[in-house]
């Protein structure tokens, strides 16, 4: 049975907690706290659907494929991001879908495409649910109507090719089920993003997700090499081999297009050998600068473990000050963590410790890494309980090449700090390295305004504008959706926006799929 998450919080409301008083006690010193309650018993619009159109894909699909209930529109009402959670807190559940729509099979997903062509009824597709950038609230204005194209029925491993290591998964599999039903051959896909628990293979493809195993593994659009696609056009087939030169790769069109140019409904992908051994580490450096170079040092001399990850000197001390042993035991600077997997890591870690120690880093044993490992997933449910205490609290992600990461680094910093104003607590974190550059992560954390939500929206577009000021990219793996959408234009200027809108006119002639979401 799949877990579903409570439309004003994140994740599995057992393991929803009061805000530790560790954290709380930090949180006081810095941003400042107060209770700050949702509002319950959250009432939904009613369906603006007619009850015709409903009958006619309840015929085509069939009746309990097709919910108006309240419960169900509730659960796929937008995403998990601070303003999704924000407004949803504050009795908004305006973006309701009039109905949720479950198909099961390939065929069934063409059908209601073809469905919502005929009546102009806009389609949402859902995976996991677990967006952070506004990419499941459409635009349904012009449209007779507005769909969650639920994914959840298509949730199976297809088949598994041990020859070419290689793997068939329908897209409404969530990483844990997809993970079990690959260890029962020995594999993994290894793909491990915080949203690991709850977010969707269609979702990861759909999105171009990248993984806490990234160093080792590669993102999951490295990991896709064929797609099944049904378009209001037709269905499109891409990846027939591993590699091609049949012009430009079709399969790269869908990679990231959530939603906005076809549904997924099959993903094949690469898979390798679950691990016969896994060990984390964590090191410290000076400075988050010495631990960047350390990291570049790796990337470009070919070493790089399966996982790393670099806290800047704000993000280390909160993490340790929170875990209460802050200068206990004598970690100054920047904390790395790593993780070794494989059938054989010592001669791998041995390479990796000889160029960390080379480059001033000190080992801090095997203890830190294990508590990151097994706590990776835990973060999201913290910001829920900031919230009730009144800390306004986001994350925004994004990557450049290592020569520009340290004006990138303080242009972020700068613009988060000035738009939120006194006692704001900015923390970054490499979370992606590569030969060329890496990705910065930041957790923000505010003292809530009056109204949160605006003081949020001012803080997230100055950070957007300092980074495309900056020359990097405005998402390295959050995706574009709704709130990415006014800079895109601004990273792939104005022939790459024609190219997007020739792509979503070719294949979406009539704009149902995902409307206002991604296309500039």
């Amino acid at each position: 049975m799949t877990l579903e998450m409570h439309p004003q919080r994140w994740g599995d409301p057992v393991h929803a907690e009061p805000l530790p008083e560790s954290v709380r006690g930090l949180v006081d010193a810095f941003v400042g706290t107060r209770d700050t309650p949702a509002v319950d018993d959250v009432q939904l619009p009613a369906p603006g659907i007619g009850d015709g159109l409903v009958a006619a894909l309840r015929v085509a699909i069939g009746d309990d494929a097709v919910l108006t209930d309240d419960a169900s529109r509730r659960l796929r009402t937008r995403g998990k991001s601070t303003p999704d959670l924000l407004r949803a807190r504050n009795g908004d559940l305006a973006d309701a879908p009039d109905a949720v729509v479950r198909p099961g099979s390939p065929e069934d997903v063409a059908a209601v495409l073809a469905w919502a062509v005929e009546h102009h009824v806009a389609v949402v597709p859902f995976g996991g649910g677990t967006c952070v950038t506004g990419g499941l609230a459409a635009r349904r204005d012009g449209y007779a109507g507005l769909i969650s194209l639920d994914l959840i029925r298509l949730d199976r491993l297809l088949s598994v090719d041990k020859v070419s290591m290689t793997a068939v998964l329908q897209p409404g599999m969530r990483g844990p089920a997809a993970e079990a039903a690959l260890a029962e051959h020995g594999l993994t896909l290894g793909h491990f993003p915080q949203s690991f628990e709850f977010a969707s293979i269609g979702g990861f493809a759909a999105t171009r997700s990248s993984g806490q195993s990234s160093a080792g593994f590669g993102r999951f659009d490295d990991m896709v090499v064929g797609l099944r696609v049904a378009t209001p056009i037709g269905e499109l087939v891409a990846g027939s081999s591993p590699a091609n030169a049949a012009g430009p790769d079709v399969r790269e069109m869908v990679l990231g297009s959530e939603g906005t140019l076809g549904v997924i409904t099959e993903v094949t992908v690469r898979v390798r050998p679950v691990a016969a051994e896994k060990v984390y580490e964590a090191w410290s450096f000076p400075t988050f600068a010495d631990g960047a170079e350390a990291m570049r040092a790796l990337a470009q001399s070919g070493r790089l473990p399966t996982v790393l990850r670099l806290s800047d000197e704000t993000e280390t001390m909160v993490n340790l000050a929170s875990q209460s042993d802050i200068g206990g035991d004598g970690v100054t600077g920047c904390v790395m963590i790593l993780g070794h997997e494989g059938a054989s890591v010592a001669a791998k870690r041995a390479e990796v410790t000889g160029v960390l120690e080379s480059l001033g880093g000190t080992n801090l044993g095997e203890e830190r890494g294990q508590a990151w490992a097994a706590g990776r997933f835990h973060a999201p449910y913290l910001r829920d309980s900031m919230l009730d205490a009144g800390v306004l609290v986001e994350t925004l992600e994004t990557a450049t090449f290592w020569s520009n990461r340290e004006r990138l680094h303080q242009a972020v910093k700068s613009a988060l700090e000035t738009s939120l104003g006194e006692g704001t607590l900015v923390l970054c974190h490499i979370s992606h390295t590569y030969e060329t550059g890496c990705s910065l992560y930041f957790t923000v954390a505010a003292k809530q305004a009056e109204d949160p939500l605006p003081q949020w929206l001012a803080a997230k577009a100055a950070a957007s504008d300092a980074m495309i000021d900056s020359g990097a990219t405005i998402t390295h793996h959050h995706a574009v959706g709704t709130d990415h959408k006014p800079w895109l234009e601004r990273e792939i200027g104005p022939v790459g926006v024609a190219m997007l809108r020739g792509l979503k006119s070719a294949v979406d002639p009539d704009g149902v799929l995902n409307p206002g979401v991604l296309i500039p």
